[in-house]
C-alpha cells in the first residue's frame, strides 16, 4: 500500500471513529453499514473529503447510508483527555496495515473494525488505545487481550 492509499486509509478509520461518536455507536455498528464496494468508494473520496471538514462529511455520510443512533457514549463516560479521531484513526490504520493478509484491505477494514478488539479501543479509560501496535496485532489475532 502506497502512502496516498495508506492517506486515504487513516482518513477513512478517522471517519468510521468520528460517526461512532457522533452518533453514539459501537464502531462494529457503524462499519456494518458498509460492503466492501461502499468502503472502496469512500477509500476513493478520502482526497477529495480530506479538504472538507470531519462535519460536513460525516453528516453526508449519515444520510446517505441512513445511519441511526445508538446508546454508546464513549466520549461521555471518559475520565480522562480524550484522543482526537485521528489519534484512533492511526490506531487502526497501524492495526489494519499489520493483519491483512491478501490485500483485502477492504475485508480487512471489515474484520478489524468488527472484532472485540474495537471495543476495546474505545474504552478511553483503559490504556488499549495506546498500547504497543504488536500487543494491539497479537491480540486481535487470538482473539483475546492477551495478559
Amino acid at each position: 500500500m502506497n502512502e496516498r492509499e495508506q492517506d486515504n486509509l487513516l482518513y477513512f478509520c478517522s471517519l468510521i471513529e468520528f460517526i461512532a461518536r457522533k452518533t453514539l455507536n459501537h464502531r462494529k455498528d457503524v462499519i456494518r453499514y458498509f460492503s466492501k464496494k461502499d468502503i472502496k468508494r469512500q477509500m476513493r473520496l478520502a482526497e477529495v473529503n480530506h479538504c472538507l471538514s470531519f462535519e460536513q462529511v460525516s453528516d453526508e455520510v449519515i444520510e446517505d447510508y441512513q445511519i441511526e443512533n445508538g446508546s454508546f457514549d464513549t466520549v461521555g463516560e471518559c475520565k480522562y483527555t480524550v484522543p482526537s479521531e485521528t489519534s484512533i484513526g492511526m490506531v487502526y490504520l497501524q492495526l489494519i496495515l499489520s493483519v491483512c493478509e491478501n490485500d483485502d484491505i477492504e475485508q480487512t477494514i471489515i474484520d478489524v473494525f468488527s472484532s472485540f478488539i474495537s471495543d476495546e479501543i474505545s474504552d478511553f479509560n483503559s490504556n488499549i488505545y495506546y498500547s504497543n501496535p504488536d500487543y494491539l496485532r497479537c491480540s486481535y489475532l487470538d482473539r483475546m487481550l492477551l495478559a
